[in-house]
């Protein structure tokens, strides 16, 4: 079984851990930079920037998945829910926990009121867009991502 609530800052290494399976995964281990400090101060600081679900193991109590999300504002639908990253470790896909915190992402965004729930995907993460139709999700190809690193 598995436990899913918010993360808390001791989950902090554990969910480091995490993104950096997600990046290489993703083929981009160099891209992570950010600092555990950082990545801390941003979720549990003064003015925290974002929020996050994570799946616990009852057994080990090892946290073997997160969702990390944040509060965007759409000048024509007002706030939503972005999902920045849900990452299951390799061990655990399969099990239905990816599901199982998706659906709480959604609760959450139905008990803040906000008007819905974006995210992205690779378009080579077949699997990833396989789980999000079941949602009936929809998919946009028109806007391109765009960036600006300091």
């Amino acid at each position: 079984m598995y436990l899913i609530r918010r993360a808390k800052i001791e989950d902090c290494i554990q969910l480091m851990e995490l993104i950096k399976e997600l990046a290489e995964f993703e083929k981009a281990p160099q891209e992570v930079t950010v600092s555990l400090t950082h990545f801390e101060k941003s979720g549990f600081g003064a003015n925290p920037v974002w929020w996050a679900f994570v799946a616990q193991d009852e057994v080990s109590n090892k946290i073997v998945a997160f969702a990390l999300y944040y509060i965007r504002y759409s000048t024509w639908k007002g706030q939503k829910l972005y999902l920045e990253d849900l990452i299951v470790t390799e061990a655990y896909r399969g099990k239905g926990i990816g599901r199982l915190l998706f659906d709480r992402l959604i609760e959450e965004a139905k008990e803040r009121n906000l008007s819905g729930m974006v995210w992205q995907a690779l378009d080579w993460n077949q699997p990833a867009l396989d789980f999000y139709k079941k949602y009936n999700a929809v998919f946009d190809s028109e806007w391109v991502n765009c960036s600006i690193n300091f």
